[in-house]
């Protein structure tokens, strides 16, 4: 049993969290005669490694789950929903959410089309609560940087928030708040052609150069803010305002996170910086999911499609659950690290 332990925390520091990268790097700046000791020294050091540490993950991480993805294009997902009823669609439907785009901008047209082509609107919400929220890529770099029990919890918890949400706003009967060009559009049954092994490895490769470019600059910004928490920042101030005795600062988290756009590349940095400076391990986990799930630009995007009740009901709703998971992780912290 523990030869299994051993194996995991190499899989987990070695290959997920690249802790080799970081020795190296950290000696090559030592040889150029950099102090490491030294804020500056620290920033370009936490700034390389996580800036190459992410970009590596990320394109690995895209390449195989778009190869998965080629398998549900919209029309199969369509069907695949179509077949469950009741809490088991949702459920399906916020697993499906795990497969599929990165950020929740990418998530609303897969929204609109499966609203507009007739499935039960609970059902997509759960879709479309779960996709920027808890997908594989998350559950991976959150075990490299957390552990693989934090990152298990994290999903599942997602994955609640995901299903009760769809489902609530199933039981409310919301059908006549979504926008009448999604309700009347008209429904077209296409069958996505069958692609061969060679396409597909094709299209994951064309899927990981497009959302590598789009990602990107978020994941320079994300570690750019990382680094100056980590090195620049006192942690007495981050105690202070995101520690164990500011019972807001769940709270403050996710109301900060909403208005800001990235994905999960981009907010790893700063959560990784956040908990080594000491922030609790909830209200870091609450920044992340405000900031993947509710951000501006896509509650924008989604105005588009429902009205503001509907979207008011979904944002409450994500808050909430966004707001309880951090409390949540912060009572059993002590648990997990």
């Amino acid at each position: 049993m523990s030869s299994l332990g051993s194996l995991w925390l190499l899989i987990q520091n070695e290959i997920l969290g690249m802790k080799w990268l970081n020795v190296l790097i950290g000696n090559g700046l030592s040889a150029m005669g950099l102090d490491l000791s030294s804020p500056v020294g620290g920033s370009i050091q936490f700034f390389l490694y996580d800036v190459l540490k992410i970009t590596v993950l990320l394109c690995v991480l895209i390449f195989v789950i778009s190869y998965i993805q080629s398998y549900f294009p919209p029309e199969r997902s369509k069907r695949i929903l179509g077949r469950f009823h009741g809490i088991g669609a949702n459920v399906i439907a916020a697993l499906l959410g795990t497969v599929t785009p990165f950020c929740s901008c990418s998530s609303i047209p897969l929204f609109m089309g499966f609203t507009s082509a007739g499935l039960p609107l609970g059902v997509t919400f759960s879709f479309l609560i779960s996709s920027p929220m808890v997908d594989l890529g998350s559950l991976v770099l959150l075990t490299g940087i957390f552990g693989v029990r934090i990152a298990l919890i994290y999903v599942i918890l997602g994955l609640v928030i995901a299903v009760l949400g769809g489902s609530l706003i199933e039981k409310l009967h919301m059908e006549a708040y979504v926008e009448e060009f999604i309700r009347r559009a008209p429904r077209v049954d296409v069958e996505a052609a069958s692609l061969t092994g060679l396409e597909r490895l094709d299209y994951a490769k064309t899927q990981m150069i497009g959302t590598l470019k789009k990602v990107f600059p978020y994941i320079l910004i994300g570690v750019g803010i990382g680094a100056v928490i980590h090195n620049w920042i006192p942690e007495p101030w981050i105690e202070l305002i995101l520690g164990s005795h500011n019972p807001f600062g769940v709270i403050l988290a996710t109301l900060v996170g909403i208005p800001m756009y990235a994905d999960i590349f981009g907010t790893i940095p700063v959560a990784e910086a956040l908990l080594y400076k000491g922030a609790q391990l909830g209200t870091i986990l609450s920044f992340m999911m405000g900031v993947t799930t509710l951000s501006l630009p896509s509650i924008i995007m989604l105005r588009k499609a429902v009205k503001p009740k509907l979207l008011a009901l979904f944002i409450g709703i994500c808050t909430v659950g966004i707001i309880l998971v951090g409390y949540f992780f912060n009572g059993i912290e002590f648990l997990l690290i």
